[in-house]
């Protein structure tokens, strides 16, 4: 027969193996983006778990939506500022131009700094 552990003696046993875990208020989707789809978890319980410096979410519940990914126009907004400095810092030429290299070469440094120098 198997013990069942309050929720108190539970709290203690994790906090003297160095583990912590509280609760995200408020949470209304999380989003999973892969190459071939989302997946949308509308009003989840989620929850993070500190473990040894390490941070794990866990989410539970909710209604599960699965879609096609976003556009590529979204895809290209999201070149990095840190990314577009690197490239013009490399190549001598403006931050625009930069951009506009990174979204034409998909976020790929090395292309984008090959196509400026060429």
């Amino acid at each position: 027969m198997q013990r069942r552990i309050n929720p108190r003696d539970a709290r203690r046993m994790m906090q003297r193996m160095g583990m912590n875990m509280d609760a995200v208020e408020d949470v209304k989707e999380v989003v999973i983006r892969t190459l071939s789809k989302e997946i949308v978890i509308e009003e989840p319980e989620v929850a993070i778990l500190q473990m040894q410096g390490q941070k794990i979410y866990q989410v539970t519940g909710g209604k599960t939506i699965e879609r096609a990914p976003t556009t590529a126009t979204e895809k290209k907004s999201a070149v990095s500022e840190e990314d577009a400095r690197l490239v013009a810092d490399q190549t001598g030429k403006s931050i625009e131009e930069a951009k506009k290299a990174l979204e034409e070469c998909e976020g790929d440094l090395a292309k984008a700094i090959l196509l400026l120098q060429s």
